[in-house]
């Protein structure tokens, strides 16, 4: 099977890419494009003979970056933008019960396990709290603190 995209496709990636090491200049774990962000295939090449890796140029990030293939889509196809992704720390805007017991008050620190992009009523997330998982509307949780890059992949 051939390559999904060629050379000058635009692509979205689907997932934070951060440095594992490869990216000269960057610290390892450095957020170098975040998910969403659109680019240009530069080069389709392989790694170990079987996976398919794309050269992608990130103009708003001014970054050229290795993707694989299940990391991006065409940028045509459906996408639904989030205000939180894998990893980021998030609070609650109210306090979220069970049966009346409060489980997460706002300043409380969750962390998000998933993205639910296509949930009804609009995004939603898996979030993580201490001794229990919710899922949450994006409209009642907050970025908790300073981790707004906080993120869920490195390049490989």
């Amino acid at each position: 099977m051939g390559p999904r995209f060629q050379y000058g496709d635009e692509v979205r990636v689907i997932r934070n890419v951060r440095n594992d090491g490869t990216f000269p200049g960057r610290e390892i774990g450095e957020l170098l494009v975040r998910r969403g962000s659109v680019g240009y295939v530069r080069d389709v090449g392989t790694f170990l003979q079987d996976q398919i890796i794309y050269t992608v140029h990130f103009l708003e990030e001014n970054a050229m970056v290795g993707c694989r293939e299940e990391e991006l889509i065409s940028r045509d196809e459906h996408w639904v933008p989030s205000l939180f992704e894998f990893r980021d720390k998030v609070t609650p805007k109210i306090p979220f019960a069970i049966q009346g017991e409060v489980i997460a008050a706002p300043g409380d620190e969750g962390e998000v396990l998933k993205v639910l992009r296509d949930a009804p009523g609009g995004v939603q997330y898996h979030i993580r709290f201490p001794g229990r998982t919710l899922q949450v509307p994006e409209t009642a949780l907050a970025l908790a603190g300073d981790s707004a890059d906080n993120a869920d992949t490195t390049t490989e």
